[in-house]
């Protein structure tokens, strides 16, 4: 029990005080800590408060303000309020809606609550009073304490907008420590539990320090989140100042009768995309784009970026097309009078018109023309365009490796363009081109994605119709196009984008068609690019057939049309200089003018050799004829081969010897010749890597041909592939290896049965300059390609 029953409170007014009793109604309040010296008024509507609050006023007015630990708890009990609190006197109250009472209560004192007397229906408590403690004089520290508190609250206070004159005289005016504490934590809001760490700090200086910590803190916050504010109302006030300016600018325009920039650039956007005959769901896109820029202010980098997407929206072919020309002879004459012969692929497009012209709405379809550089692929596209009457566009794909030049780049990137395939369709104008996609067997992959996996939509009829490109996010319709690629080989393309297109192969042309070629378009190009008329320059095809054979090598034309325009060129200095022509030039005067010949056929000059085979081969760039060695050395059986030979290469020779030795005796070869023999297998050119089968019967012949001491003919020329059982097997590129030998000066060629099929595709007047002998064994073989041993004796 207390001594004293009661305290005196520090003064109301000069002369007057209050006695508090020891027993006192309670009120919890939440959200706040109130200190001595505070006249706060409170709003009550909990029924234990407003109980407390009645009891009070029935009585000396006193009541006893705690606050709550957990400022949400509607009905604490005693255990979650604070043991120290303060006693408040109520001025005055004042009714409110809802049961509710507005209380204007004055703070007089600290007290600790000792027990709890009663806790329904309100809460009485016994309490007793804290002896604050102030210090009986200033030292020098604590003056320095008590001038820093007061300039740090001020600064807080000022930062919040609360201090006034007021305020700030009565801060100067106070002399004890704890009383300034409790005067600047009565108008600094703190957090509750450090407000209640003030409250339980009884003596004076101690409090002054915590409340100056609290106070630092305190400012830092208030400094940052008055910079903010600050900076948050200068960008309104900013972007105010800038509307209201271009509102009024709008206005005087206006006024003026000008019309502003913007709002016609709107309205002429909105009029291009109603006129651009958009899909709908393109339409609702480009228009809700077109809405962001209303919005945004002109030189925003968002703002540029839209204004591209629309203009790529606006310039699409979305519904342009270009008709058909579908008279299929037109077609035809003028596809003849771009290329000669050819046929094949001139007869699928007529099948295509044909079937355009029955069905209109037939989808395009993916062609793919295969073969050696210079036969005419990509020239042929332009054709092709021509006799439809479609716009062309061509895109070269060799070396790319990044798949967003396909599909486009995301809007979200710096400089980001679509793809290729819609630059294209913008180029042409039309969304129904030729649309020729160059080198498709060049593409890369890397960690950037894989091109030729983006083609695979492209270049599928099920799935073009809405191809959608990464930039415009948008579907395009690619089913009217008529996709065209070409490629050197299909090899390099992966068999899902093979599967997708028609194969067309061309194979290479021979003499008498390069002459034609020549006669008919290269060399009539050729003078009019120089300036030339055929008045100046005169050729025969006798000279013109000797650039062929001794200055080019070649399945194509580009190299002979390169030798066309260094006639040219020579003749044109001659016209230049003063001299008149007409030049003719004879294959007598041909080296004056291009140098010697830079392929002579050395064939004819040789003799048949021992161990040396002539074989054919197939290359991307054409056909070529190899000349396969064999040197049989003392030894012990070893096989050697050289040339940069493949595997496969490899193993036909492996096989061609194990055959060999099989059938040693029937061929006329000692059976033991493995024990004291080495054989060395050479294939000139031996920088150039060679693989594939078709060399096996070469090989297997020009093997028996050193061991047997037999020569092999000159003027045969053999390809296929050898099982051990001696059978021949069929091979490919039997055009292009024909082609091969006729220019190297051969007459007979030995070729698989099984490959007479493929005699079809070479024209009639390359069949009558070669001899073509099928064979299906081996045995078949030695007989048309050995000669006697005695007529190498007799020679020797």
């Amino acid at each position: 029990m207390m001594e004293e029953a009661s305290f005196v409170s520090p003064e109301l007014r000069e002369g007057e005080s209050i006695e508090v009793p020891e027993v006192l109604p309670l009120m919890a309040i939440r959200d706040i800590v109130l200190f001595p010296g505070m006249v706060i008024p409170l709003f009550v509507g909990r029924e234990k408060s407003l109980a407390a609050v009645s009891e009070a006023l029935s009585g000396e007015k006193l009541l006893v303000l705690v606050s709550q630990k957990d400022p949400m708890e509607e009905d604490p009990t005693p255990e979650k309020l604070y043991r120290v609190g303060v006693v408040g006197l109520i001025i005055r109250t004042f009714n409110l809606p809802e049961n509710r009472l507005k209380v204007l209560v004055q703070v007089l004192a600290r007290v600790e609550i000792r027990d709890f007397l009663q806790t329904d229906p309100f809460f009485k408590v016994r309490i007793e009073p804290v002896r604050e403690k102030e210090p009986e004089t200033l030292s020098v520290a604590a003056e320095a304490l008590m001038r820093s508190a007061r300039e740090t609250a001020e600064k807080v206070l000022a930062l919040r907008g609360l201090l006034n004159p007021d305020l700030s005289a009565l801060l100067a005016s106070v002399e004890e420590p704890g009383k300034l504490a409790d005067l600047i934590a009565a108008h600094v809001r703190f957090r509750i539990s450090e407000a209640q760490d003030l409250l339980e700090t009884y003596d004076g200086l101690p409090r002054l320090e915590k409340i100056n910590r609290y106070l630092q803190r305190e400012f830092e916050i208030a400094s940052l989140q008055a910079k903010i504010q600050t900076e948050a109302q200068e960008e309104m006030a900013r972007s105010q100042r800038e509307y209201f300016l271009r509102e009024q600018l709008r206005a005087i325009k206006r006024e003026l009768g000008e019309t502003d920039e913007l709002e016609a650039e709107i309205e002429e956007l909105r009029e291009k995309i109603k006129k651009a005959r958009m899909p709908k769901e393109v339409e609702k896109e480009a228009l809700k784009q077109l809405s962001r820029l209303e919005m945004m202010h002109p030189d925003t980098a968002e703002a540029t970026v839209i204004r591209t997407y629309l203009d790529w929206l606006i310039e699409l072919p979305w519904k342009k097309s270009t008709r058909d020309r579908l008279d299929l002879k037109e077609a035809q004459r003028i596809l003849d009078e771009d290329h000669y012969d050819l046929d094949k692929v001139k007869e699928r497009l007529l099948e295509y018109l044909a079937v355009k012209k029955l069905n209109p709405q037939a989808k395009g379809p993916i062609l793919c023309f295969v073969g050696p550089p210079g036969v005419g692929k990509t020239s042929l596209g332009r054709s092709i365009a021509r006799a439809l009457g479609r716009k062309f566009v061509r895109v070269s794909l060799g070396g790319v490796r990044d798949e967003a030049e396909i599909r486009g780049h995301r809007r979200t990137y710096v400089g980001a363009l679509p793809g290729r395939i819609i630059q294209g369709l913008k180029q042409a104008g039309v969304n129904n081109p030729v649309f020729m996609i160059d080198e498709v067997d060049k593409l890369c992959s890397d960690f950037q994605g894989d091109p030729s996996a983006a083609l695979l939509e492209v270049l599928d009829p099920e799935q073009n119709k809405e191809f959608v490109d990464h930039y415009l996010g948008v579907p395009f319709d690619l089913s009217r196009v008529l996709f065209i690629a070409t490629a050197n080989m299909t090899d390099p393309i992966p068999p899902a984008l093979l599967d997708r297109m028609e194969v067309i192969y061309l194979s290479g042309y021979t003499p008498e068609e390069k002459l034609v070629i020549a006669r008919r378009y290269l060399l009539p190009r050729q003078l009019k690019e120089h300036g030339l008329s055929e008045d100046h320059l005169r050729l025969s095809d006798r000279t013109i057939f000797k650039v062929i054979s001794e200055y080019t090598s070649e399945a194509g034309v580009r190299e002979l049309e390169r030798k066309l325009a260094a006639l040219c060129r020579k003749v044109a200095r001659r016209i230049a200089e003063g001299e008149k022509g007409p030049f003719r030039i004879t294959p007598a005067n041909l080296d004056k003018y291009l140098g010697p010949p830079e392929y002579v056929e050395d064939l004819r000059q040789e003799e048949d050799e021992i161990g040396v085979a002539t074989g054919l081969a197939w290359t991307p760039y054409g056909g070529e004829v190899l000349y396969i060695e064999v040197t049989v050395m003392e030894g012990k059986g070893h096989l050697i081969l050289t040339g940069q030979l493949g595997e496969v290469m490899k193993e036909s020779a492996q096989a061609a010897l194990s055959y060999i030795r099989a059938r040693a005796r029937e061929l006329g070869i000692p059976p033991k010749f493995y024990e004291k023999y080495d054989l060395h297998i050479h294939i000139p050119s031996g920088a150039i890597p060679k693989d594939g089968p078709s060399a096996g019967v070469t090989m297997a012949v020009a093997m028996i041909s050193a061991l047997s001491k037999r020569p092999v003919r000159k003027d045969v020329a053999m390809t296929g592939e050898i099982t051990l059982r001696g059978k021949i097997l069929p091979v490919g590129g039997i055009k292009e290896k024909s082609l091969a030998a006729l220019r190297k000066g051969i007459k007979k060629v030995l070729l698989p049965e099984k490959n007479l099929k493929d005699l079809e595709d070479i024209p009639p007047e390359l069949r009558r300059k070669l001899e073509f002998v099928p064979v299906k064994h081996l045995d078949e073989v030695l007989p048309l390609a050995l000669l006697r041993a005695r007529r190498a004796r007799r020679r020797a």
